[in-house]
């Protein structure tokens, strides 16, 4: 998807309806690109999920902050609040680390700095707080990890792990959060149109870069 090529149009909801088309497409694309989890390596796996951790478990909350941060409408500010509440009522980021302690693939000091840059430049756009592209970003990176989520269990599993609760949750949870998300979307593009020259998928085209810097670089443990 050529995501710079967007033309922009007046805030409706047949311009919500586009944005979601072409998130769908992303995630399509973006998962289409993972290779066979059968066919990975031991420390492939272990690098894919440890650098996954790397990024989540830190950053889920202040991505997700960013987005609450950035709305105007009450509406979408009830949305977020209740995705966030779930995340720190529930300990996701804990879940998040028990589930990489059972695969054996705790983040190393080299693993964080193979995401480094990446998930630098994703920071620096959530803090410029840009609503609807930071509402893009995060719905677009909800669906992904949904549909993530079965990927991610089977590394796991081949890893020995039986500890799932992340994996499970995950995979439910987050139909609804982007759905949300969606939803707190059309009530921000209602409120005023995106700035004429934006790149409204700027966002995604970060994440995207950064989860392929996830699952593609080299194992990063050290020799």
């Amino acid at each position: 998807m050529n995501t710079t090529t967007l033309n922009p149009q007046p805030p409706s909801l047949a311009l919500g309806t586009s944005i979601q088309q072409q998130v769908d497409c992303a995630i399509s694309e973006l998962l289409a690109s993972l290779p066979d989890p059968k066919k990975v390596s031991a420390d492939q796996r272990r690098g894919i999920i440890a650098r996954y951790t790397a990024v989540l478990e830190g950053n889920f909350i202040y991505w997700m902050t960013g987005a609450l941060l950035s709305v105007n409408s009450e509406q979408a500010r009830e949305i977020i609040i209740d995705n966030l509440t779930e995340e720190v009522r529930d300990a996701h980021p804990e879940m998040m680390r028990r589930f990489a302690l059972a695969a054996h693939a705790i983040p190393t000091d080299a693993d964080a700095q193979a995401v480094y840059r990446d998930l630098t430049k994703v920071r620096l756009f959530v803090g410029r707080r840009s609503t609807v592209r930071l509402l893009i970003m995060m719905a677009f990176f909800e669906g992904f990890i949904q549909k993530f989520m079965s990927y991610l269990a089977d590394l796991a599993a081949a890893q020995g792990s039986t500890e799932m609760e992340y994996t499970d949750v995950h995979g439910v949870c987050d139909i609804a959060h982007t759905q949300g998300l969606f939803r707190a979307l059309d009530e921000e593009i209602a409120l005023g149109s995106p700035e004429p020259e934006a790149n409204l998928f700027e966002g995604v085209g970060l994440l995207t870069t950064l989860i392929r810097t996830i699952v593609h670089q080299a194992d990063s443990r050290p020799n």
